[in-house]
């Protein structure tokens, strides 16, 4: 299988916006007993707010690729969950459930991990305990991850571990 990430325009904005639906609706299911992840009069998920990845040049946006096939996208910001400085945060990484397991998210994350090298943050939610684990995978194999911590916060801005490490090349 050949996996490609594309960097991802203002005029594919629909395209992700479609993935997201489907993101949140993987999502959903750690949102149960609360107001979140419902759905709209017309039976979509609300639309994520793109605005600041066409005009920040420190937020990526990605398109992946499986054999030429749409298969997820992730997003790159500078928004640290912790409070501590970081270079990037993966702010979403979505790739569709046919593609998993296969080692496509591995590629993907080291691909965007060396392409920004630096100071890095991966904050999870904390229900969703197979993302963690992924995570966990993905830094702690990898020779180019040093000072790898997880630090834990629950505040009004986020609930979950936060993986911290420096990724260099």
């Amino acid at each position: 299988m050949i996996v490609t990430i594309t960097a991802a325009s203002r005029e594919q904005e629909p395209i992700i916006q479609n993935l997201v639906q489907l993101y949140t609706h993987d999502f959903s299911e750690f949102w149960a007993g609360t107001t979140r992840g419902g759905l709209s009069p017309d039976g979509r998920f609300e639309a994520y707010l793109l605005d600041e990845y066409w005009s920040n040049p420190a937020w990526l946006a990605f398109l992946v690729w499986c054999d030429d096939e749409l298969a997820g996208f992730a997003l790159i910001n500078d928004k640290a969950h912790s409070n501590e400085p970081v270079d990037h945060n993966m702010a979403e990484f979505f790739i569709l459930r046919k593609y998993r397991g296969q080692g496509v998210g591995r590629q993907v994350a080291e691909t965007i991990f060396s392409q920004s090298p630096g100071l890095w943050e991966v904050a999870v939610a904390r229900k969703n305990i197979n993302a963690l684990a992924f995570w966990w995978r993905v830094i702690n194999s990898s020779r180019n991850a040093t000072g790898v911590y997880e630090t834990d916060v629950s505040n009004g801005q986020w609930n979950g571990p936060i993986i911290r490490f420096k990724w260099s090349v």
